[in-house]
């Protein structure tokens, strides 16, 4: 039940993430990828840390201070300003199809790190997702912007980065708390992407944000920043890295809804398609009777 519980959680989680690709893609031509993840984790960690100190939480062990740091700068920082940069060369619903690929990537570094066994059920359950993604999205790729592939590329790369995120998180948050875990983090990344943004001068940008424009970057933080990732891990304690992450692949089924409200990009009808896959998919990863 605690399984099912984290899964449901990612799910919500996955939705917001999904929705922040579109506001990204809304926002990309006013703002360089540095200052974007910056409005995401600056104001994501200020909605986090108060929290976090109301809450009294269970902060990491003083050993785990440098890992945790280095977990936050990695998945923080690096991740999303090449998913800013990713975003900035193709429709967020494509750039969202190449983050779709999250739960396999988990996998991999999973049982390459020896943390989670790869089952014949969970491997078919997150292929029939992954494949559902692709045939939602397939029929709108060949009105995909001239060198979109940079994009798809850079994305594919980055999401090394959460999946290891994914994999080694789960034993720090365990010794501390989700939220405390999250907040040290959170912070270790958004403390490096604004002093990459005062060297780079990328602040400069928000003085010509319209009202639109703001009021997209504080639901970034707010909704894309803090409320999803404490959602995600919240869902990393109770259920495994891959269920989790299989979870990804209802991303970008919301930036594709958001996307087409927001900036006009297209629908096509195997949408429902892939829903109707995508839950099925999610229901045979998660659904495995565990061994008595």
């Amino acid at each position: 039940m605690d399984e099912w519980v984290g899964v449901a959680i990612a799910l919500v989680s996955s939705s917001l993430g999904g929705t922040a690709a579109a506001i990204t893609r809304y926002l990309v031509g006013g703002a360089d990828p540095i200052l974007l993840a910056i409005l995401r984790w600056g104001i994501g960690f200020l909605c986090l840390l108060p929290c976090a100190l109301v809450l009294g939480v269970r902060w990491p062990q003083r050993s785990d201070w440098p890992a945790v740091a280095l977990l936050g700068i990695c998945f923080f920082g690096l991740f999303f300003i090449l998913y800013h940069i990713a975003v900035s060369y193709t429709t967020a619903a494509r750039a969202s199809l190449a983050l779709a690929t999250l739960p396999l990537h988990t996998m991999v570094v999973g049982a390459i790190l020896g943390v989670e066994r790869l089952t014949a059920r969970k491997i078919i359950g997150v292929g029939i997702a992954v494949l559902g993604v692709t045939a939602a999205l397939a029929a709108g790729l060949a009105q995909s912007p001239p060198g979109a592939w940079r994009g798809e590329l850079i994305m594919t790369g980055a999401v090394f980065c959460m999946a290891f995120y994914n994999v080694l998180s789960r034993p720090l948050m365990q010794r501390s708390s989700a939220l405390g875990f999250l907040t040290v983090g959170m912070g270790a990344g958004a403390a490096v992407l604004v002093l990459a943004g005062l060297v780079k001068g990328s602040f400069a940008a928000l003085e010509h944000f319209t009202s639109a424009q703001w009021i997209a970057g504080i639901y970034l933080g707010i909704g894309g920043g803090a409320l999803a990732f404490i959602l995600w891990v919240m869902a990393l304690t109770r259920a495994t890295p891959t269920r989790v992450a299989n979870t990804m692949t209802v991303n970008p089924i919301a930036a594709t809804l958001l996307a087409a409200l927001l900036i006009g990009e297209p629908i096509t009808p195997n949408l429902l398609i892939g829903l109707v896959a995508v839950f099925a998919g999610i229901w045979i990863a998660t659904s495995e009777a565990k061994p008595a």
